[in-house]
């Protein structure tokens, strides 16, 4: 069960950066997340995070 809680959290930080890279860049209207480029530098950090975590995580499961 080691490699679940990684590969859930990595997932939803794969996906929480990507929507906020995309709304850095204007992509995604109504928010006050819209053209601030302040989202289109952390968006990317938080996908390179949740990916580390994904590979954490399959290496755990792996492993068993």
């Amino acid at each position: 069960m080691k490699g679940w809680l990684p590969l859930t959290l990595g997932l939803l930080a794969v996906v929480g950066g990507a929507v906020w890279t995309v709304q850095g860049l204007g992509y995604v209207e109504g928010s006050m997340m819209t053209d601030q480029r302040i989202w289109v530098i952390l968006g990317p950090l938080v996908v390179l995070m949740g990916l580390a975590l994904l590979w954490s995580g399959l290496r755990a499961r792996r492993r068993r």
